[in-house]
C-alpha cells in the first residue's frame, strides 16, 4: 500500500485559551506531528510568516484578529495549506463562512483527537490527491501536444524511407 502521508507534517496550532492548546498540541505530538503553538491569530501569521506549516488548527473566537481573519492571511500567502477552524461557538453562518474562505474543514468544541486526527488526515489526503490529479493533467496534455508531432515524423521518415 501507498503511504500518502509524509510524516512529520508541520502543524501550527492556534488557541488563546492556553489548556486547549496545550491539549491539542500534546495530543499532535503524540501522533508524530511537529507541533508550534500560538496564542492569538497575530503571533500564529508570524510564526507562520517565519515558518513552513502543512497544516493550521486555529480557534475561530480570539482577539484581537480572529480565526477567519487569520484564515484570509494565511491562504494569502499560501493558497494550499490546510486550514481547519475549531470552535465552541458554531453556527451554520460561520461555517460556511470559513469553508468559503478557504478553510477545508470545521471541528465544533468539545472534540476528541480521533476527529481532529480524522479531519487532517483526509485533508492530507485531499491535497495529495489534487497533486496528482494535476500532474496527470499535465501529462496528458503533454501527450496529446506530441502526438500530431510523432505523426508528423513518422509521416517524414516513411516517406524518406520509401525513396
Amino acid at each position: 500500500m501507498i503511504n500518502l502521508k509524509k510524516k512529520p507534517k508541520c502543524v501550527l496550532v492556534v488557541d488563546d485559551d492556553e489548556k486547549i492548546r496545550c491539549l491539542i498540541s500534546e495530543l499532535l505530538k503524540n501522533l508524530d506531528y511537529e507541533v508550534t503553538c500560538a496564542v492569538n491569530g497575530q503571533d500564529a501569521l508570524q510564526i507562520y510568516q517565519r515558518g513552513h506549516f502543512d497544516i493550521v488548527l486555529s480557534d475561530l473566537m480570539m482577539k484581537p484578529m480572529d480565526g477567519l481573519e487569520l484564515l484570509n492571511k494565511i491562504k494569502e500567502i499560501n493558497p494550499a495549506v490546510i486550514f481547519i477552524i475549531i470552535t465552541g461557538y458554531p453556527s451554520i453562518k460561520t461555517t460556511i463562512e470559513a469553508i468559503r474562505k478557504g478553510a477545508n474543514d470545521y471541528i465544533t468544541k468539545p472534540f476528541n483527537i480521533d476527529e481532529i486526527n480524522m479531519k487532517i488526515e483526509r485533508a492530507l489526503l485531499e491535497r495529495s490527491l489534487h497533486e496528482r490529479l494535476k500532474n496527470i493533467k499535465g501529462i496528458v496534455w503533454a501527450l496529446i501536444i506530441s502526438i500530431p508531432v510523432w505523426l508528423i515524423l513518422g509521416i517524414i521518415l516513411a516517406s524518406v524511407l520509401r525513396e
